[in-house]
């Protein structure tokens, strides 16, 4: 008859399940993997096919009773720096979706909403065209195996049961999250100053010809003029990226200490 000891499960416990939570709390918060588009199980299998390449090479965990409240206290540990990670990520996708919004409301486009399949709300169909812009470069430019790297790194910095080792780096990165609304703010800077200078021309030619119906072509013509600001900022698009992106990770890895 096949026995196990109370001391190996609590040592498989620890080898194996605590990673697992931390993996776990990345896959279900992050963007793309963490969405209504990826079934939960599907989220789980990709998290325990990841926990078993990682935990043979991982530092030594301690070894805690299966059931005791350590063994409790260790996996919400796990899982809250997995979800703070996951969060951060979520962050810098806002960069892009709320750039769009208030690009969309602008131009007069915020009544064309769509539903987002992966967080289940209507959007303006700018904001969720932005959103899928930005999720098409980040798998095309291999952001997701970047942040399995700094997932893999935060098991040496923010070993596990020694959470406090990281406290002060965590709080240094939370003081630093108010960027997303600037930054959606500065990505569509340029597009929202061209459209301000075209209703300006609209109100100045409002005052000269009040006989003209401007409502009848200003809407329109904005939105059309709109779009096509749009289409001439795509050409920067990817520099732009770069550079959320590269602030993006740099947090991640602020956030688990890796200077």
């Amino acid at each position: 008859m096949f026995a196990l000891s109370d001391a190996q499960i609590s040592a498989w416990v620890g080898q194996f399940l605590l990673p697992l939570f931390r993996i776990a709390a990345l896959l279900m918060s992050m963007p793309i993997i963490g969405t209504q588009l990826v079934p939960m199980r599907i989220r789980l299998y990709l998290a325990l096919a990841i926990a078993v390449v990682l935990v043979p090479g991982l530092p030594a965990v301690p070894v805690v009773e299966a059931l005791s409240g350590q063994a409790l206290i260790l996996i919400a540990e796990q899982i809250l720096i997995g979800v703070m990670l996951g969060f951060v990520l979520q962050l810098f996708f806002q960069v892009f979706i709320v750039s769009g919004q208030m690009l969309a409301m602008q131009m007069g486009l915020g009544f064309a909403s769509m539903v987002d399949p992966a967080n289940g709300v209507s959007v303006p169909v700018l904001g969720q065209f932005f959103n899928m812009l930005v999720i098409l470069l980040f798998l095309a430019m291999n952001g997701h195996l970047v942040v399995l790297e700094i997932l893999t790194e935060s098991f040496v910095t923010l070993p596990i049961g020694g959470w406090l080792v990281g406290t002060n780096h965590f709080w240094e990165v939370a003081g630093k999250l108010g960027w997303v609304l600037g930054a959606g703010l500065l990505l569509v800077l340029p597009a929202i100053t061209a459209l301000l200078v075209i209703n300006l021309a609209f109100g100045l030619m409002t005052r000269a010809a009040p006989q003209l119906n401007i409502f009848s072509i200003g809407f329109p013509l904005t939105l059309v003029l709109g779009l096509v600001i749009v289409w001439l900022g795509m050409a920067d698009i990817l520099a732009q990226y770069q550079v959320f992106v590269s602030e993006a990770l740099a947090m991640l890895r602020e956030l688990i200490g890796v200077r």
